[in-house]
Order: C-alpha cells, then sequence, then structure tokens
C-alpha cells in the first residue's frame, strides 16, 4: 500500500510518496507481520535472545567470582567492571531480541537493532580485555606455587577467563547475527519525495 501526500505552493510541488510495503503476513505467534520485518524471523530472535540472556547470566557470575579472587592477582576484567556492565548490556540486548519476535513492530526491531549493536562493541572490548588477561596468566611470570603460597590459583583463573572468552565471542557472533536481519528489516521501507517546480509565465 503507498501512501502520498501533496504539498502545494505558488511556486513548488511537493508529493511525498511512503512505500512501507504493508503486505500482511502471519509470524509464527499468530500475529500480522510487515513484510519488510518478515526477514527478522529468519534469525530466530527469540532463540537467539534466550541465548543472550544466558550468556549475561553467566558472565555476571563468572566475574563475581573473579572479583573475590581479585586479591590473589590484579585483572583488567574486574578493574574495568566489563562482566558486570557487560552482562547487563548483554541481558539488555537479549530482552529486547525476544520482545521483538512476541511484539512485532518497527520501532523495537529498531530498539533490538541499536542495543544489539552496542551489544557488538561490549563483546569485542571483552574479548580483548580477556585475550590480554588470559595472556598474562599464560606467561612465565605466573609462579603461583611460590609466590601465592596456593597451587593451582593460576589454573583456575585460566579456566574462568577461558569460559568467559568463549562466551565473549558466541555473543559476538550473536549480536552481528541479529544486527544484520535487524538492519536488512528495518532499512526495506522506502520513500519517494518528488518535487515539481511551477513555471509562472
Amino acid at each position: 500500500m503507498e501512501s502520498s501526500k501533496i504539498i502545494s505552493t505558488e511556486k513548488a510541488t511537493v508529493v511525498i510518496q511512503i512505500n512501507p510495503q504493508v503486505t500482511q503476513l502471519s509470524s509464527d505467534d499468530g500475529q500480522e507481520a510487515n513484510t519488510p520485518l518478515q526477514g527478522f524471523f529468519k534469525s530466530q530472535p527469540k532463540a537467539l535472545g534466550t541465548v543472550q540472556i544466558m550468556i549475561g547470566v553467566i558472565v555476571f557470575l563468572l566475574g563475581t567470582v573473579l572479583t573475590f579472587n581479585v586479591r590473589y592477582q590484579p585483572a583488567i576484567v574486574v578493574f574495568s567492571g566489563i562482566t558486570y556492565w557487560g552482562s547487563f548490556i548483554y541481558i539488555s540486548a537479549g530482552s529486547l531480541s525476544v520482545v521483538a519476535q512476541n511484539h512485532l513492530h518497527l520501532c523495537v526491531v529498531k530498539a533490538s537493532l541499536g542495543m544489539n549493536v552496542f551489544s557488538t562493541v561490549t563483546s569485542g572490548i571483552a574479548i580483548i580485555l580477556l585475550g590480554i588477561d588470559f595472556g598474562l596468566l599464560i606467561s612465565p611470570s605466573c609462579d603461583y606455587s611460590s609466590y601465592y603460597g596456593n597451587v593451582g590459583i593460576c589454573e583456575f583463573r585460566q579456566g574462568i577467563f577461558g569460559i568467559l572468552l568463549i562466551f565473549s565471542i558466541l555473543q559476538f557472533i550473536i549480536s552481528i547475527c541479529i544486527s544484520g536481519f535487524a538492519c536488512k528489516a528495518t532499512c526495506n521501507s522506502e520513500s519517494v519525495v518528488n518535487v515539481a517546480l511551477n513555471q509562472s509565465i
């Protein structure tokens, strides 16, 4: 369906045509979906959003474990706080992805797109910081038996950093996938502006 609005003055006529392509399709939940937003369902936003929420909870819990373990060796991830505010961003992005499939609306899909782009940047920063921390732990300076007095503390922290790194990479991939499908779905609406000049003789 195409809508148009004509604005006319003595010197110019402006015709604004908006073509939102409002062909109705039915979604999995029995709701009606706009054709441009149909592509958003191909990414399975509800399933991926649920995974994002679970990743956020796991990152928060493992970040709490690292925070209580910081007295043995400082970690960049702990001092940056990315395990806390990053997990909040992951949970928010996942929640918006689930809501975008349950209540399909252009504004909700755009909000999910924005939050997933933000989540992609956050998980990219987390990957860099975790890589630095992980690299410091596998260096020869990690002499846990003589310096810390606790055997195995480096292996414990290496395990946590490894798990956090895997989940951050997974979050990065999921956020990019959802962002790509949401961008493709929201960029399909077209508007055409025609300007015709009235020439007076």
